[in-house]
Parts: C-alpha cells; structure tokens; sequence
C-alpha cells in the first residue's frame, strides 16, 4: 500500500513538472552598442556575445528549474574587451594581442511571468583591478558577468543596479 501511495505521489509530481516549460530567454542589443559594435569591435563579436548570454541564462535556468514559463528579455547595453577584438587588431597595426584591460559588461531586461506579471532587471559588473586582467581572453570579464547574472537570477536574488 504504502509502495503504491509512494509510485503514485511520485508519477504526480514529476507530470506537474513536465508540464512547466522553461524559461524563454531573447537577447538584443542596445542601439548605441550596436553602432559600437559596428564601428568598433566588430559584428561577429555582437553575435557571440548575445549567443553566449542566452544559453548561459537558459542553462542555469534550467538546471535550477527557475523561472519555469517565464520569458525572460535582456538587452545588452555595454560591453568591455579585456583584449582587442580581431577587427581591432586589423583596424590599428600597432596593436597587439599582448594588450590588455580590465572589462566587463551592462545588462537589463524584464522578466515576464507566467501570470503577465513583469519584474525589470539590471546588473552589471566591471573588472576593477588591471592585476586581474593578464592572463583573460577578449571577452573574459563579459562572460564572467554573464555567469554572475545567471546565477543571481536561477537564485531569484534581486537582480539590481550595483
């Protein structure tokens, strides 16, 4: 009786959480860092960045089972290489891929909930020390942003201006 009430509670629960889709997760860019993107870093480094963004959020996401039905939209608004992108480099000779900063990035989005209830977003983190930035790829500090955001927002923490 007792393995029967048990295979039964458990067939319930695992039907209820089929039944939650995840989160869907959109990424744009803001028009001033497009034009920056354009001009500046290139437009391959746009496309692997808000790739790069929206499976970091939905991975983390799903794996924390946070947000269920929700959709969530964030646009990027900024962005800093810890390294010069390729058009950089071809864009000014002198440069190296010796060269080096501190980066990071700007997001903010909304979350709308199942319910049509909205909830804004905003974070961004910046690299502060230049001892930190030596041994980064191009985009190092970006993505550390990104994970940092994703993991805030499975946790459901307050996701704010910093």
């Amino acid at each position: 009786m007792r393995l029967a009430l048990f295979s039964a509670a458990a067939l319930l629960a695992s039907a209820t959480a089929a039944m939650a889709a995840p989160a869907s997760v959109t990424v744009s860019i803001a028009p001033d860092l497009q034009k920056t993107f354009e001009k500046t870093y290139g437009i391959r480094e746009a496309e692997e960045l808000t790739a790069d963004l929206q499976a970091t959020v939905e991975k983390t996401l799903a794996r924390a089972g946070a947000h269920d039905g929700a959709r969530i939209e964030l646009t990027l608004t900024d962005v800093k290489p810890n390294r010069p992108t390729f058009k950089q480099l071809g864009d000014k000779p002198g440069l190296s891929m010796q060269s080096f900063g501190v980066g990071g990035a700007a997001i903010t989005g909304r979350i709308v909930a199942a319910d049509g209830s909205e909830k804004p977003l905003s974070y961004h983190w910046y690299e502060t020390d230049i001892r930190q930035a030596s041994n980064n790829w191009v985009w190092s500090d970006a993505e550390w942003t990104f994970d940092r955001f994703a993991r805030k927002l499975a946790r459901d923490g307050e996701i704010a201006q910093r």
